[in-house]
């Protein structure tokens, strides 16, 4: 059998294809990026996680997942239970590890669907089963969206530090409710950008109401020797704010010596679209005020 797979949209590498592949491959099957419509394949697998981004011209009977279609499916049992760590021949050119200690959120945010899909925080794989990739090294990629969360947090930060790795903790740590024992262990962390450049670790401040927790949460941490400049904050901005309160946010964590780095919750509104551009745009937003850039 042919089986060919199609990553829609996401920069990592896709947990789901590779398990896909893993699966296929230990059947004898061919697998390989479907190549398009001009190729025959068996069967075609296609992940979206994203609701805005468009697929291509599938063949009929291909298999769609991921939350861009819908945030309730699965892979079937027998699929699911591959190691993905079996099939980084798919990604042959990425230097890292990656995968999921913890599972799930301790929160109910209304413009999420992690506690709908995942629902309350779990355990996931140890930090050692995680480390798969041969071309890893000692940089890890994790993806757990509340991984203070899990019931074995001090257990994997242990883990961590012991192993000696650098950690990108890519969906961002939840501020508002850390705790100093948890910011002590983070400060122990070699906790890194998304492209494992410099000292960063990120945050989130998605709601304006959340103001006195993040400065707790923020204090906290500087207390426990993380640099103002080594901290991120995800803004979401287009949801339940008005322009003021984004700006608010945004200078705030500018006259703490963070980085704010915006998320527009409609990407197609233009101010919010300039919003996101004018921030994350470093030179831009160290050197022209909002009010003067003009984004089309």
């Amino acid at each position: 059998m042919k089986v060919g797979l199609l990553q829609a949209d996401g920069k990592l590498p896709n947990l789901a294809l590779m398990k896909i592949a893993a699966y296929h491959q230990k059947k004898g099957d061919q697998v390989e990026w479907w190549l398009g419509p001009l190729f025959e394949y068996s069967k075609v697998y296609a992940s979206k996680i994203f609701s805005f981004t468009d697929l291509p011209q599938l063949p009929l009977g291909s298999i769609v997942g991921g939350t861009g279609v819908d945030f309730t499916n699965r892979l079937p049992d027998e699929i699911d239970k591959q190691s993905p760590g079996d099939a980084w021949f798919l990604y042959p050119k990425f230097d890292r590890h990656i995968g999921f200690s913890g599972v799930g959120c301790r929160f109910e945010c209304s413009f999420c669907v992690v506690p709908q899909k995942e629902g309350k925080p779990r355990e996931g794989a140890s930090i050692k089963d995680l480390l798969s990739n041969p071309n890893g090294g000692k940089r890890l990629v994790l993806l757990d969206d509340d991984f203070f969360g899990q019931p074995l947090w001090e257990n994997k930060c242990m883990e961590i530090i012991d192993l000696g790795l650098r950690v990108c903790f890519s969906q961002g740590l939840n501020i508002r409710v850390i705790t100093e024992r948890q910011a002590d262990y983070l400060s122990n962390i070699k906790f890194q950008s998304a492209n494992f450049t410099n000292k960063l670790v990120t945050f989130a401040w998605d709601q304006f109401k959340d103001k006195k927790k993040i400065e707790k949460g923020f204090k906290r941490c500087v207390d426990a020797g993380i640099k103002p400049h080594q901290m991120q904050f995800f803004i979401l901005v287009g949801y339940d704010t008005t322009p003021d309160q984004d700006m608010e946010r945004i200078e705030l964590l500018r006259d703490w010596g963070a980085l704010p780095f915006v998320m527009a919750y409609d990407r197609k509104d233009h101010y919010q679209k300039s919003l996101q551009r004018w921030v994350n745009h470093r030179a831009i937003f160290k050197t022209v005020k909002f009010k003067d850039y003009l984004y089309k």
